[in-house]
């Protein structure tokens, strides 16, 4: 099986040649950066489509967060181009990492069209260090389909539970890899080469659960769903949420 893998690898390679050119070259890199809001502007529209029921019932949770001031400070690690916003109750004062700054002006556009919430900051950061935060200063912390791309799912759990307060809410919504031996699997593993360049960095075989289970929350609740879009390479995904 690792042989067929290989050798439909090097096939998708060959087909696929200029791209890996100009990433060996450094030049596919800083042109991602710039394309790559434009594709998630389209997909997070076609996603929300699909998943806005579950989405309001995941994020509907945060109400409870709220202190006297009625407010909720919330982090929204990779934040993109803000698709989640429209489901964030009324009093969240959101602040907004990612490490490609080409997301901000879509951000900008998103808190226009969502005037309940408060956009307290764009930090162009890595999920691995959020140094510009302070421990224990935020309710909450959202991630959707972030994991996938990280250099270290580990350290952007560790960085957050620092940020998380006690007793605060991550809420997560992430693709994963199929069951291993599985032909869904096989496939995924021949286009992650190729595909971890065209979704800036997205690796389709990572077993974000496994990350999730050890992170040592004091409270971790998850399930499984079907990828929304059966013509992308992407996996199962899961949604769920952890405590502090």
């Amino acid at each position: 099986m690792d042989a067929l893998v290989r050798l439909l690898q090097l096939l998708v390679l060959l087909l696929t040649l200029p791209l890996h050119i100009m990433a060996l070259l450094g030049f596919w890199e800083p042109l991602c950066k710039s394309y790559f809001p434009y594709l998630m502007a389209v997909l997070a529209a076609k996603t929300n489509c699909k998943m806005e029921g579950k989405k309001r019932e995941l994020f509907s949770q945060i109400k409870g967060l709220a202190g006297a001031s009625g407010k909720v400070a919330l982090l929204e690690l990779g934040c993109g181009t803000g698709a989640n916003f429209q489901f964030y109750p009324s009093g969240c004062r959101i602040t907004c990492l990612d490490p490609n700054p080409n997301f901000e002006k879509f951000l900008t556009k998103s808190m226009a069209e969502n005037r309940h919430l408060e956009y307290e900051r764009f930090v162009v950061a890595f999920g691995e260090d959020m140094k510009q935060l302070a421990d224990g200063s935020m309710d909450v912390v959202v991630c959707t389909l972030v994991l996938c791309s990280v250099q270290s799912p580990r350290k952007v759990l560790q960085e957050v539970q620092r940020v998380l307060r006690p007793g605060g809410l991550f809420f997560f919504w992430e693709h994963v890899a199929e069951p291993r031996g599985s032909w869904a699997f096989l496939w995924q593993q021949v286009a992650e080469p190729t595909w971890k360049h065209i979704g800036d960095g997205c690796r389709l075989t990572r077993e974000t659960w496994k990350d999730l289970e050890s992170a040592q929350f004091s409270e971790l609740q998850m399930e499984r769903q079907p990828p929304p879009f059966k013509w992308l390479p992407v996996g199962p995904h899961i949604m769920g949420k952890a405590v502090k």
